[in-house]
């Protein structure tokens, strides 16, 4: 029987716990301390509980604490690339941006995915599994105290679909944005999706106060489906609708994501027929020239291309952005460095990934 995760548990619920242990609440407020504010990697840090609590919940509930498996600092811009291990040998990606307004952590929120955009390498090889509470937290939590440097914004755009595991993502954000622990504002807190239409609506019932930013990446229903087999499902007017929806019921507005690819939708005529699918939208748009993926021949837009996009939207009065690429020298495109690392040892055979 697979055994209870303690860093997933609310404090009403570790409180539960523990007291069902025969021990008084008050230690539940000292463990949630220790692993959710002092960030600790194993119970030995917990040097104010009982030695005799300690070894009781070692032996009765899991723990989570990622293992660090690879750590690379771009030389270009000073983003850090991470790859920890999980406890059952899988491995999972997050980043490291360092801004003027603070640092920001993206993490992944399943090992893989099954979503299978053209152009990302998080989907080649499907998805493994979701992620527990706990492991998305941890992410967060592990470059904390590598980098000893605070954490204040974090984009859950990693490897996966984070709406594809819903309920571990809301426990995640309740345990994130909690007083007794790291604190973050909700509103410093980004939820990536590739437009789950009815796990966006649901999001959008909690009135959460993060920002919804939704991977579009084309114009047209018809290009959609080219370069996203989600479009299948769910017909871009859907998932417009949802994210209208997602603005009603919270007042935040909306991020939508646009990968340039060169020769499928960066051209002139494409940004035209944006600025006409999003018009009266209270919307930002964040336009990604596309990260080259060796398994794929997608390549970006030039400079003159991207920026005459951008001024096609902001004649049509939208607010656009060109995301700054970072981390290019160190696998930076999402799932790039865990893609290498499994290929890797499974070229070295099934014993080589621990």
């Amino acid at each position: 029987m697979m055994k209870t995760d303690l860093k997933s548990l609310t404090r009403e619920e570790l409180t539960a716990e523990i007291t069902a242990l025969g021990e008084k609440p008050f230690r539940a407020g000292q463990l949630y301390q220790w692993m959710h504010q002092k960030l600790a990697r194993d119970y030995d840090e917990m040097t104010n509980l009982p030695k005799a609590l300690r070894e009781t919940l070692r032996e009765q509930y899991g723990y989570t604490s990622h293992t660090l498996v690879d750590r690379r600092i771009s030389k270009l811009d000073g983003t850090e690339k991470y790859l920890f291990g999980l406890a059952d040998g899988n491995v999972i990606e997050s980043v490291l941006m360092r801004y003027q307004f603070g640092n920001s952590v993206c993490i992944s929120s399943q090992a893989g995915c099954r979503m299978g955009c053209r152009f990302c390498a998080s989907t080649i090889g499907g998805l493994t599994r979701n992620l527990l509470p706990s492991e998305m937290l941890d992410q967060v939590y592990a470059i904390q105290k590598l980098t000893g440097e605070r954490v204040s914004h974090v984009v859950v755009m990693g490897t996966g679909e984070p709406l594809d595991n819903y309920d571990n993502l809301l426990r995640f954000l309740k345990l994130l944005t909690d007083e007794n622990g790291l604190h973050i504002s909700q509103r410093n807190i980004t939820v990536s999706t590739c437009g789950l239409t009815e796990q966006i609506r649901k999001l959008a019932d909690e009135k959460l106060q993060i920002t919804l930013a939704l991977s579009l990446h084309a114009p047209s229903q018809k290009k959609r489906m080219e370069l996203m087999p989600v479009a299948y499902k769910y017909d871009i007017s859907e998932v417009l609708d949802a994210c209208r929806y997602y603005f009603e019921q919270t007042g935040r507005r909306m991020t939508f994501e646009y990968s340039l690819v060169d020769g499928v939708n960066a051209s002139v005529e494409d940004a035209r027929e944006l600025a006409r699918l999003l018009g009266g939208m209270n919307c930002h748009i964040n336009l990604i020239p596309v990260n080259p993926v060796s398994e794929r021949n997608y390549t970006q837009p030039g400079r003159s291309g991207v920026l005459a996009f951008k001024n096609v939207l902001e004649n049509c009065g939208k607010t656009v952005t060109i995301r700054r690429e970072m981390g290019r020298d160190i696998a930076g495109a999402c799932g790039q460095l865990r893609k290498g690392y499994l290929d890797k040892h499974k070229q070295a055979g099934p014993d080589a990934v621990c």
